[in-house]
């Protein structure tokens, strides 16, 4: 998780914290309903949560701005 925080130093405590119980509530559904590949849970923050906040690094939304990642769904 500390990788997220050398990309995005900018984070509110409030995302910090968010992100903090992000793991574990990807494991619990993960269990339940496969919401990514178990091999990849020890990928989690590079292959899943990285990958999605790319683009923030490259767009500058504006305040309010909601984007939702939904995969190509061929994992």
């Amino acid at each position: 998780m500390n990788l997220i925080y050398d990309y995005f130093p900018e984070l509110t405590e409030e995302q910090r914290e968010r992100f903090a119980r992000l793991e574990g509530l990807y494991r619990e559904w993960n269990e339940k309903i496969n919401v990514i590949s178990r091999k990849d849970m020890d990928e989690f923050w590079v292959h899943h949560v990285l990958h999605s906040l790319a683009i923030a690094k490259i767009i500058r939304f504006a305040p309010g701005t909601r984007v939702m990642d939904v995969g190509t769904g061929g994992g």
